[in-house]
Formats: C-alpha cells, structure tokens, sequence
C-alpha cells in the first residue's frame, strides 16, 4: 500500500486488477467455433471456461487443438462454470440457455435475438435477479445510432434484406405458404411485414431484423421485406430511419460462414463486445 498527498492509502495498480471473466460458449456451430478459437487465442479481460454443443464427442475432437482445453459439458452444467454465456445455438435452446445465468445475475450474450420475442419473460428474469440480456451489434451496422436516435422520437423504420437463395430455403414462412425459390432466375420479393412476423416465419435469418426492431420503435412498428436473389453471394440489409434527431440510410453487405444463413462480421461481433468489457478505452456506445 502506499500513501496519497492526503494521507490515504491507495491500493497498487496490478492489486486493483479484475481477475478475468469466464466466459462459456453455447454452441459450436460456424460462429460459436470461431469465438472460442478466439478466446482461446487471448482475449484481454476474458477466458474461455466451458463449451456446450449438442454431440459432445464431435465438439471435444473439434477443440483439440486448443491450446487451453476446457470442458464440453451440457446446457445445463454451463453457469456455474462462467460469468457470461454467448449463446451461438439454435433458437429453441434460448431458454435453457439464458435463463440460468440470469437468475445468477449473471450476463447472457444472445445472438438468437429473434427467439427474444417468444420469450419475453426473460427480461422479466433479468431484470428481478439483476442479470442482463446483451443483443450484440451481429450482422447489422448502426445500432448505436438507432438506440440513440430511439432517446428521441423515431418515426419510421424500414428494413429490406436480400439473400442469396441457398440462404433462405428450407424457411417456415415458405413452407408454409408454399413458396419454392430453388429454381428462381431473378429477385423475388418474398416477404413483406413486421420483425415479429419473421421471426416465427425466418428463424434462422432474421435475428438483425429483430435486433434492429429493439434497438428501435419495436418488432410491431419497424417494416421489412425480404427478398430472395439467385444473383447473390451475399446477405445485404439496407435500413432507412426518420427521426426527430437524423433521417439516416444504411447498408452492409455480409460475407457468409460455411453456414450460409450466417454472416463472418457476427462472430467478430461478439468479440469486440467481450474486448470492450474491460478495455481502458471504449469506443462507441
């Protein structure tokens, strides 16, 4: 210890220093590998704990080679071995995921954000055990200006995503509506409504539009269409937003993972949200 000019001790730097947060990953598909590579690789502030996926023997050959092996274990031996959780499964699992963490007061990282709406009581949770619900930035650029704009007045948001078809077949809306896109030799306006609606019609596709929606005027008064495009390699969003602070257009293109219905960007997402935890120096909201 040593003495300030005022005669108070003041504890040493390193002696101050937050042991690192342990992080489990849920999921181990083509986002959740390529965060624990990351974290096994070093991430400052962080340290990977735990891993889940539902073949356990297939998800312990792929981890290694990592060069801090650390337990596959199921979903629900997961909280006590972290602080954090990155769910990277598919979205029926959300609940089981998350919810202990939350009751732990512990943070869950969603990237199934569209199964946030079917699950809203999970807010509820969060909010009655001091947990928290983060929704990273994904495959959609300027949430920080959405959520900043929202502190005012937003009148209008409009969403209109085209895929490459390999992405969108096999969806529930078009099942359901008996929609074949396979064969298609041009753009096809394939949906046209709210967030909440494609949540439950493209659950494994739209989780930026849900994450736009909260970040925004709600899944009920944010629009979206959706387009299938054969022409395309690339998942695209342009996003247009009036409000009474800025009227703002935006647009990203995302490279796709192995998995087509996913973007690079959203991984590397969740990284620089996990970096910012205990970085010195944080840029943007």
């Amino acid at each position: 210890m040593t003495e300030t000019p005022l005669g108070l001790s003041q504890t040493p730097a390193h002696a101050r220093a937050l042991p690192p947060l342990r992080v489990a990953v849920a999921g181990l598909g083509a986002v959740g590998l390529k965060i624990v590579e990351a974290l096994d690789g070093g991430l400052d502030g962080c340290v990977l704990t735990a891993v889940s996926a539902r073949d356990k023997a297939a998800a312990a050959d792929r981890l290694s080679a990592l060069t801090h092996p650390v337990p596959v274990v199921d979903i629900a031996e997961l909280e006590p071995l972290a602080d954090l959780v990155v769910e990277c499964a598919p979205a029926a699992l959300l609940p089981a995921i998350v919810e202990p963490f939350l009751r732990a007061g512990k943070t869950a990282v969603v990237l199934s954000s569209g199964a946030l709406l079917a699950n809203e009581g999970l807010v509820a949770t969060a909010r009655a055990h001091g947990g928290q619900i983060v929704v990273p930035t994904g495959a959609l650029l300027g949430l920080d200006a959405v959520t900043a704009a929202a502190e005012g007045e937003i009148r209008a948001v409009r969403m209109v995503t085209r895929k490459p078809v390999r992405g969108l077949v096999g969806a529930p809306y078009l099942v359901e509506n008996n929609i074949a896109i396979e064969d298609i030799t041009g753009p096809l306006r394939i949906f046209h409504g709210t967030p909440r609606e494609a949540a439950i019609g493209f659950p494994a596709n739209l989780n930026v539009a849900v994450a736009l929606s909260l970040a925004g005027i709600g899944p009920d008064r944010t629009t979206l269409e959706i387009w299938a495009d054969p022409a395309l390699e690339r998942n695209t969003h342009r996003i247009e937003v009036e409000a009474d602070s800025a009227t703002f257009t935006m647009a990203i293109e995302n490279i796709p993972t192995d998995n087509p219905k996913t973007g690079r960007i959203t991984a590397l997402s969740v990284l620089a949200y996990l970096r910012k935890l205990r970085a010195p120096l944080r840029v943007g909201s």
